[in-house]
């Protein structure tokens, strides 16, 4: 059986964006405005970065069996920043638009809160279902 381990990570991320897209999700009014967090120069090009974004969340809560918060998909998304001369760091991507991610996949029974051991979000049955309808498309 095929699963999302054995197929190519971008082929998956956007048919679960087109999935995405045929669900009630809006991405944020800013969202193609607004970098995504402070070592980027400019904000997303892709006019549908709001939906492959939240497909790539919702891969990594399947992939990871511990429960994932906020902070670790901030880390996660960061990235090198140029700091001209002086060497580089990486910095973690803005939260504000992945909190609100973790929310709407939330609300459309993909994804559910932890609270005991540990704090975070993991996926639900209806989602794995999803993801594993995918990966078998891709990899046929």
């Amino acid at each position: 059986m095929i699963t999302v381990r054995d197929v190519d990570s971008g082929k998956l991320n956007k048919l679960i964006a087109e999935e995405l897209e045929k669900t009630e999700m809006q991405p944020h009014p800013l969202a193609n405005m607004v970098k995504s967090g402070i070592a980027t120069e400019h904000p997303p090009t892709q006019e549908n970065f709001w939906y492959l974004r939240s497909a790539a969340i919702l891969r990594k809560l399947y992939l990871n069996t511990n429960p994932v918060g906020t902070e670790r998909l901030r880390n996660v998304f960061g990235s090198r920043k140029n700091n001209g001369h002086q060497p580089s760091h990486h910095y973690k991507a803005g939260g504000k638009f992945i909190r609100m991610m973790l929310q709407q996949l939330e609300k459309e029974g993909l994804i559910k809160k932890i609270e005991k051991p540990k704090k975070g979000r993991t996926i639900t049955p209806k989602g794995q279902k999803l993801l594993d309808s995918l990966a078998k498309k891709v990899g046929q």
